[in-house]
């Protein structure tokens, strides 16, 4: 296994990034559909998509709460 990036199921994927969406969406008090958009263009969806360091291993309350500091940040700038 070494480096290897391990790779989720395509449907389980896309059913925890539903899920991450609706909870992000709902923490914020944003739509869906800016949720989406945001989600899509993040550094946390890049790191789920391509396997990195297990992250599509970790609950959806941590990835939540990552993508919640990822979003703060950004409005910061």
């Amino acid at each position: 296994m070494g480096g290897e990036a391990m790779n989720a199921h395509p449907v389980l994927l896309q059913k925890k990034y539903a899920r991450i969406i609706a909870g992000f969406a709902e923490k914020e008090k944003m739509s869906l559909e800016n949720a989406l958009d945001f989600f899509y263009k993040s550094e946390l969806y890049q790191l789920i998509s391509q396997g990195i360091s297990d992250m599509h291993c970790r609950s959806d309350l941590y990835l939540i709460d990552e993508l919640e500091e990822e979003y703060k940040d950004s409005q910061r700038k």
